[in-house]
């Protein structure tokens, strides 16, 4: 990381990839073109799980090449007035693969519900029972993580990496 004024600790950037809205991951496609897409996840230990159709050029790009990175970006502020914007970000680099264990499948799906759509979890088992055969689920090895912080005080000047926020 070039500016080591920003980087924080595993657990800050733990909490981002934990409080994200959605992700983009990152790959190279078959045909070494850069590829990537926004995704939802969840993160479990240092197992970082998403969901997909069975086929398509994501899948196509990860069984050729699992080594993936993935961006996440939680709080931001724009900060007109200094051309600059407050963030915060993590970084995860990785590999990913596919979950072929229905138990582990189904208690993947069960977190990304849980944590994204946590109302409607009445309708968990019923909506399994109809597709789980048709959704493909991938977990991603976080082998490198990062967070980076750019935040201001009340003073207007840019906080140090362990002032708290």
């Amino acid at each position: 990381m070039r500016r080591k004024d920003r980087e924080m600790p595993r657990d800050f950037a733990e909490g981002i990839l934990d409080g994200c809205e959605w992700a983009v991951l990152s790959m190279v496609t078959p045909e070494g073109k850069p590829y990537c897409v926004p995704l939802t996840i969840v993160r479990e230990g240092a197992w970082v799980y998403f969901h997909a159709a069975m086929q398509g050029k994501k899948l196509d790009c990860l069984r050729e090449n699992p080594a993936v990175c993935m961006a996440c970006v939680g709080y931001t502020h724009r900060m007109p007035d200094k051309f600059t914007t407050e963030f915060e970000s993590a970084i995860l680099e990785g590999r990913a693969e596919e979950v072929a264990d229905e138990k582990e499948k189904i208690h993947a799906l069960r977190l990304l519900c849980q944590r994204h759509t946590p109302a409607n979890m009445g309708e968990f088992d019923a909506a399994i029972a109809r597709s789980l055969q048709a959704t493909a689920v991938w977990k991603i090895h976080i082998d490198v993580l990062t967070g980076k912080r750019k935040r201001y005080g009340p003073d207007g000047r840019q906080m140090k990496r362990d002032a708290a926020v």
